[in-house]
This record gives C-alpha cells, sequence and structure tokens, in this order.
C-alpha cells in the first residue's frame, strides 16, 4: 500500500487510472493490514509459488488478462508471473524493477536487515534499512531537513506490519533468481519507471536493454529513489498515458471524457508536457513504444 498512495492520491493520475480501469491489490501473504503472524511451520514461499499465487488471485475473481503494475519485489514478482502466464498479461507497468539474483553486497544486506527483524523485530535500524532501499537521501532528510510526510506514513504503516512475515518475504527475495532468460519470454509491452538515486537503477537499465525496445520503454526520473510513485507520480503521467494509448485506451470524442482525465488531450495541462517542470529525464518514448495495436 505504501508504494501505491502517492499516486492514487494524485488527482490527475487518479483519473487516468480509476477512471479507466478496475484496480486489484495483491499483497505479499501477511503483508495485509490486520494480518495474523504466519506460523513457523509453514514453509516460506519461493519466488515461483508468488507468481502462481498471482494466478490463483485471478482465478479467484474470474479475471482474463490483466495489466500488472509492480513496484520494486513486486515488479520482479509480476514479470515472473508475465513469463509463466503470457497469455494472461497484456502490459507490464514496472517501477524500480529488479531483474537478476542478488549481489553479494545486496544479500548480506538483506541478511542483515532479516536478522534483525527476526530478532528484534521492526527496530528503527530495519525501517533505516527499507527507507533507503525506497526513497532518496533528500526524502528521507537529514541533519538539516526534516524528513518528509511520505516518509513518516510509510514507517507507519511498516509499524502496522507482523515483523516475522516481512522477515519470510525478505528471506524469498534474497533467494530470487537472475530472470534476464525469462525477458524473451514476454510477449507484452513493457513501461519501466526508475529513479536516477534508485539502488536498482542499474537493474532496470538492463531490464530494458534484455527486451524487445518495439514494445518496451524506459523513463527515468531524476533527484528520485526507487518509489517514484510516491516521491514523483506527476512524473508518471504523460508516459503512463501514451502507454495506455496504445491498446486503445482512450475517449474518442471530449464529450464522452471524464473532464479530469489526462486522456482528454484537452486536459493535459500545458506544463506538464515539459519535462524539465517535472525534474525527469525522459527516454525517447515515442521511438521506443509502437501506439498502434
Amino acid at each position: 500500500m505504501s508504494c501505491f498512495q502517492g499516486l492514487l492520491f494524485c488527482p490527475e493520475a487518479a483519473s487516468l487510472l480509476l477512471h479507466n480501469f478496475c484496480i486489484y491489490h495483491i499483497s505479499p501473504p501477511g503483508h495485509e493490514l490486520g494480518a495474523a503472524p504466519i506460523s513457523a511451520n509453514t514453509p516460506i514461499p519461493s519466488v515461483d509459488n508468488l507468481a502462481d499465487q498471482v494466478a490463483d488471485v485471478l482465478d479467484f475473481f474470474g479475471l482474463g488478462s490483466v495489466m500488472c503494475f509492480g513496484v520494486t519485489a513486486g515488479a520482479y514478482i509480476l514479470t515472473l508471473f508475465a513469463s509463466k502466464y503470457r497469455e494472461r498479461v497484456l502490459g507490464l507497468i514496472l517501477v524500480s524493477p529488479l531483474c537478476k539474483g542478488p549481489t553479494w553486497t545486496e544479500w548480506l544486506y538483506s541478511k542483515v536487515t532479516s536478522n534483525l527483524l527476526y530478532y528484534y523485530g521492526m527496530c528503527g535500524l530495519v525501517k533505516e534499512c527499507l527507507l533507503q532501499r525506497y526513497f532518496s537521501k533528500e526524502v528521507r532528510g537529514f541533519a538539516e531537513l526534516p524528513e518528509s510526510d511520505i516518509v513518516q506514513a510509510c514507517k507507519s504503516l511498516l509499524d502496522q506490519r507482523q515483523s516475522m512475515n516481512m522477515w519470510r518475504f525478505v528471506q524469498t527475495m534474497n533467494e530470487r533468481y537472475d530472470l534476464t532468460e525469462q525477458l524473451k519470454l514476454l510477449q507484452c509491452r513493457t513501461l519501466i519507471f526508475v529513479g536516477e538515486n534508485s539502488q536498482f537503477h542499474t537493474e532496470a537499465v538492463h531490464m530494458t536493454s534484455k527486451l524487445d525496445r518495439r514494445y518496451c520503454a524506459l523513463v527515468e526520473v531524476q533527484a528520485c529513489g526507487s518509489l517514484v510513485t510516491e516521491e514523483q507520480p506527476h512524473a508518471m503521467l504523460i508516459p503512463m498515458e501514451y502507454f495506455l494509448m496504445g491498446y486503445g485506451l482512450y475517449r474518442p470524442s471530449q464529450l464522452d471524457c471524464s473532464p479530469r482525465s489526462p486522456l482528454s488531450p484537452f486536459c493535459i495541462s500545458p506544463e506538464l508536457l515539459s519535462p524539465e517542470s517535472m525534474g525527469v529525464k525522459l527516454k525517447p518514448i515515442k521511438t521506443r513504444l509502437r501506439l498502434e495495436v
């Protein structure tokens, strides 16, 4: 939930997404609000188990093919899901995605985090470790600058999670494997966002290089950490609009569209068309993403 609040509370993005889609939010097992601790006897799921559980959720709700939207670890699971269930994924929107196995540095970092979670719960040090992965330094704050509201909100949500459930998820993601070969199996269009200060910036660029450039676009957001959805949701508006237009998702007449829908060309604020005003560095989307179906 802490990955999507900023985006969905942004009026223009909310109009784009909520006006045109029915959204199903999938949390990792035991991460939903009010979740009970998972029994210690329950095996820790693999990343393949989590990808298969996405298919179970779709089956439960009777959903056929879907558009998948994931952030960091969630982006990894949805990419794996898309490679295993190609006919069920129309497109992927990924934010600071993981696609390789953990480096030795990340593996050790995650081990320290998981040990702290196991023995001390959601302590201050664990929060700081997680926040460093999520946000840029400017948003986290420092001596001369207080931490932002979104960081405080994220801390509050972390406090509400079951420590052992989070420990299990960290263990799962620390055992993930490289998806580079699976990327060749994708049959859908992919839109990737990444903050230039994200710890996963290199992986996002690597992932983009391995996908078919005719169906993939990379948007690099300046002065931003991993959670572009929280730090700079406005930077996602125009790229998502172009991406969704490739599926014919637009209103043919002004009378048929929501007055706040950014899919209407009459409703796009002129200043949003200037990348400099958003602090974003856009790779050439129009040359890397075909708009026709």
